[in-house]
């Protein structure tokens, strides 16, 4: 769609001259994400700042047929801020706040743009505590948490975001402004619409105020980080951790590679690794009473010694646990580095992980790829990253696909599902019939067109290409 002089005027009359841009620098740099190497830019970017300007931008937006692209923070790997069909970059920076931390109710309300790293610490202040921790926390907005029902190393014992969502502000298509829900621990009352909008990718509305629960803030924690011979074993000691009657609040599985290269790309940090080691599990256990940790800590030392395992470290300082998960969380950056390469979002119920691995490596030894594997272990997310070192540029674009769609297909057999945080968005959507049937797919489709019949919202994203 054609981005006329007159639409453009009306959308500054709407926001203002200053926050709309049409230059191809601003709208380049809004056209991209984290997502390998691709850039969408909109037609135009318009920056409201409140509710009001927003169903004012959709009514015209959807008078005019204009496709509309909310875009948060641009860290996803899914490409969904992307706006494959040009038209309205809808820069969601301007909601910033956090409107309310109620002490009282253990709620928070809050505005799409704040960076979840803040909300954390924000009420962490208050004694409370907010658990999802995307490994982008200090960049990542809440907005798009929501947007994609984020997960990250504590979803293991606390949950993801949908979990803490309580209620909604959202601006439908045509413009209307509802609340989906109650600020209230339980709603038994008609359809959940506050957890239809969790996970929609930006396709059914867009969101401009999040109600969300709170717990009372924890207060002690164990990190340990254990070296495995055996890649395989390490995923098969996951389960053997939860049979024992243990729930850890993080359960990180790392690759050897990933480790190698997150100590090349950050300075400063000194783990050492064995040779031989292929795989190391990083192990927290958190609550408020220091000797219970203990017990928990030691129930797992009995397990992980029944495989083949180098000394096992305990972080003795808060210097030493935040230099561990500083790795853990830059090792995305580190591959991103080191190569060109794709980030698959792999998830299967736990104990399947050594199958998931192993087929993993099957699979790219069958289309001469390299995978460099680490995620949330603990509920079975493998972050699969098919690495194009010396690759042909050919290969890369035809054998590769190929790979991913036997590690989707393994994945589902598995009883898995292609995505465990990430969303699928643009890059994943044409695996979409994988893991559904055309029955599925076409509820799926009246949903959305039920919300948005002129189809404006995140056009191109979800559904498979027809």
């Amino acid at each position: 769609m054609q981005i006329t002089p007159e639409i453009l005027q009306k959308l500054q009359q709407i926001v203002g001259e200053t926050f709309v841009f049409t230059d191809q620098e601003t709208r380049n740099h809004y056209g991209h994400d984290e997502t390998e190497d691709y850039v969408f830019p909109p037609s135009v970017v318009v920056k409201p700042v409140n509710v009001i300007e927003i169903s004012e931008i959709l009514k015209l937006a959807n008078q005019y047929k204009i496709p509309v692209t909310a875009i948060g923070a641009r860290t996803g790997l899914s490409g969904g801020a992307l706006s494959i069909r040009q038209g309205i970059g809808l820069s969601m920076e301007r909601f910033n706040k956090i409107l309310e931390i109620d002490e009282k109710n253990l709620q928070v309300t809050v505005e799409p743009a704040v960076i979840t790293q803040v909300l954390r610490e924000s009420v962490a202040e208050k004694g409370l505590f907010y658990p999802p921790d995307p490994s982008s926390q200090g960049s990542c907005w809440i907005g798009g948490n929501v947007a994609e029902n984020a997960g990250g190393a504590r979803a293991v014992k606390y949950g993801v975001t949908k979990d803490y969502v309580l209620n909604l502000e959202v601006v439908l298509p045509n413009g209307e402004i509802i609340w989906t829900g109650a600020n209230t621990l339980k709603n038994s009352t008609g359809y959940n619409l506050t957890q239809l909008m969790v996970g929609s990718e930006g396709t059914l509305g867009i969101i401009t105020k999040i109600v969300m629960k709170l717990l009372p803030k924890v207060n002690h924690n164990v990190l340990m980080l254990v070296p495995f011979y055996n890649a395989t074993q390490a995923c098969e000691a996951v389960s053997a951790i939860f049979r024992a009657g243990i729930i850890p609040s993080a359960l990180e599985f790392m690759e050897r590679d990933a480790i190698d290269w997150a100590l090349k790309f950050i300075d400063g940090l000194n783990v050492q690794v064995s040779d031989g080691i292929q795989a190391h599990l990083l192990i927290e256990v958190d609550g408020n009473y220091p000797e219970i940790l203990m017990q928990e800590a030691e129930k797992i030392m009995t397990v992980v010694e029944q495989f083949q395992i180098d000394e096992i470290l305990f972080a003795d300082t808060e210097d030493q646990k935040n230099a561990i998960w500083k790795m853990r969380r830059n090792i995305a950056e580190a591959v991103k580095a080191n190569s060109i390469y794709k980030e698959e979002d792999t998830v299967v119920p736990r104990y399947e992980l050594p199958k998931l691995l192993q087929g993993i490596k099957r699979i790219g030894n069958k289309y001469g790829f390299k995978s460099v594997c680490y995620g949330h272990a603990g509920d079975g997310n493998l972050h699969v990253n098919i690495i194009k070192a010396n690759m042909t540029d050919e290969n890369w674009k035809t054998e590769v696909p190929k790979g991913i769609r036997e590690i989707f297909e393994l994945t589902v057999s598995l009883k898995g599902t292609l995505s465990g945080e990430h969303g699928i968005g643009f890059v994943q959507k044409n695996y979409m019939d994988i893991a559904f049937s055309e029955v599925h797919l076409e509820l799926m489709k009246r949903i959305k067109f039920v919300f948005d019949p002129n189809g404006i919202l995140n056009p191109g994203k979800i559904f498979p290409d027809c």
